[in-house]
């Protein structure tokens, strides 16, 4: 099989969660992914069962760290093409999360370093690969970005920063089509971390949330902020 031209995509966080879901579907729709987690065993097992016809090249290691984002840049480069990128890398930070006095400022920093500096800083690694491909790039946001919850006041601002990242990015690169995606909550074990002891069967599971991300990959919408719920999947 010519793989030359299958698209590529770049999924960070994905050894679990909506990370593990999107790069799975995307292999059922004949993507090759290049797969980033801090986790190595679960990325390797994510990996090893992506369910469809595309491969998966997973590069373990932290996003905040500038060496993993040259190998992750390195793996992009040697597939010869990015045609998206979708960041559900995340840290959720002291847990459950304190009230603002009570945070501690080293973990405040490590929040923005994960979830504001850390895609931003890959995406321009990957920035000529993407442009040349007209590409997409989805970043994962929260509606802690936009609404005070207490307790969600570090998360929330370092979702808030990037937010107005992506917001620039898009101005800057208008050959992008680059998006900002609020999944709602997931039963994930960041929300359980969150959440200890509440009852999360109510809440989405990640595999649910996967064609929202799809949707804004394969489909005709124009770049900007986004809600999961309720966005219809691209046809198969």
């Amino acid at each position: 099989m010519d793989t030359s031209t299958m698209p590529v995509a770049l999924v960070t966080g994905a050894s679990r969660g909506l990370g593990r879901a999107v790069a799975h579907a995307l292999t059922v729709r004949g993507y090759r992914v290049v797969a980033d987690g801090r986790d190595p065993a679960a990325l390797a097992r994510a990996a090893a069962s992506a369910p469809g016809p595309g491969t998966v090249t997973a590069v373990p290691g932290d996003q905040a760290d500038p060496a993993h984002r040259r190998a992750l840049g390195e793996a992009v480069r040697a597939l010869g093409r990015l045609d998206a990128m979708v960041a559900c890398a995340a840290a959720l930070g002291v847990a459950p999360p304190p009230r603002l006095e009570d945070h501690p400022a080293a973990d405040l920093e490590r929040l923005f370093a994960v979830n504001a500096v850390a895609p931003v800083a890959m995406l321009a690694r990957v920035l000529p690969q993407l442009e040349a491909a007209g590409g997409r790039v989805v970043l994962m946001t929260s509606d802690a970005a936009v609404a005070a919850y207490e307790g969600w006041g570090g998360y929330g601002a370092s979702k808030a920063a990037l937010e107005l990242l992506t917001a620039v990015v898009a101005v800057e690169h208008p050959s992008l089509r680059v998006y900002a995606l609020d999944p709602g909550e997931m039963d994930t074990a960041m929300l359980r971390a969150a959440m200890p002891g509440e009852d999360l069967s109510d809440r989405a599971a990640p595999d649910d949330v996967a064609p929202a991300v799809v949707r804004l990959l394969e489909g005709d919408l124009p770049g900007g902020r986004y809600i999961a719920a309720g966005m219809p999947a691209v046809p198969a």
